[in-house]
């Protein structure tokens, strides 16, 4: 009888000889074939899936590792793609993670973005820690699209972490708009007003939560102000008969009003994990 226990013999695997493939196709830009020589080809789209498995290993069981080893505090972790977000209760264990961490991504050949790379004060502390120390407010960071920033709730009942769209971001789906309208401006106001109820509705499903009122209120009235000037330059008389007044009318049958779409994130997580502490 056969030991069920025996190893089978050892049969290249299909799925590295593709990744393997993959890897060394390289990139059509403008149609010029770019080859890589290092690394997953930047733009491919086998490129996020074998960085988030990289980086599982290199990062995530890491991480876990150096917080049952070296953390007497809070400690939370958030990695979308190569982008990571980790707060520390204690100072002086965010500085030591930062410095292991460096000489942890070292070893596979990989840094971090200087520019990018910060410790900050943050949190539900810290405004009344620098208050006391006589500094200004704690400085924000720019995470998913959105710059997060500590705030208190209205009515004076607590902290709060307050998000709002990135206003590099802003400005750049604005010239996007712009350049998009100026293409049709002679397609009628009927089929630019659906295209662009379509892409406010699009960008409220991601930006519109909470502390983003004012910020997604301003993106819809300058979406209207670049729909009025594209409107205006198609002629003359145009010019003459859009007024402001008119032009609101107009958006008001077309773009929908922006509220808030998604819930305060300690709302989310509760519903995520039923009521119960989740898992470490």
């Amino acid at each position: 009888m056969a030991d069920p226990f025996c190893r089978a013999p050892h049969r290249r695997s299909p799925g590295l000889r593709l990744i393997r493939k993959w890897l060394a196709a390289g990139v059509l830009e403008e149609g010029q074939l770019i080859e890589t020589e290092q690394g997953t080809p930047q733009g491919a789209v086998i490129s996020p899936l074998l960085a988030n498995i990289y980086l599982h290993y290199v990062y995530d069981l890491w991480v876990h590792r150096w917080r049952q080893r070296c953390v007497t505090g809070g400690m939370i972790v958030v990695r979308y793609a190569d982008d990571t977000i980790v707060g520390f209760e204690h100072r002086h264990e965010a500085e030591q993670f930062l410095a292991d961490l460096k000489a942890r991504l070292a070893r596979f050949g990989l840094t971090l973005h200087p520019d990018k790379t910060r410790l900050i004060e943050f949190g539900r502390q810290a405004i009344a820690s620098r208050r006391a120390r006589g500094l200004g407010k704690p400085e924000s960071f720019d995470f998913l699209g959105f710059t997060h920033f500590c705030a208190t709730r209205r009515d004076g009942s607590g902290y709060v972490l307050g998000r709002k769209p990135v206003r590099k971001r802003m400005r750049a789906k604005l010239r996007e708009i712009k350049g998009r309208l100026q293409a049709m401006r002679h397609d009628g106001i009927e089929r630019q007003g659906r295209w662009l109820a379509q892409v406010l509705r699009g960008w409220l499903a991601y930006y519109a939560v909470p502390m983003s009122a004012a910020a997604i209120t301003a993106f819809r009235h300058h979406m209207i102000e670049r729909w009025m000037r594209v409107l205006r330059g198609r002629s003359q008389r145009s010019r003459r008969s859009l007024a402001w007044s008119r032009m609101k009318r107009i958006a008001e049958r077309y773009l929908p009003h922006p509220r808030i779409l998604h819930p305060w994130p300690e709302q989310r997580f509760l519903v995520n994990i039923r009521g119960k502490s989740p898992v470490r």
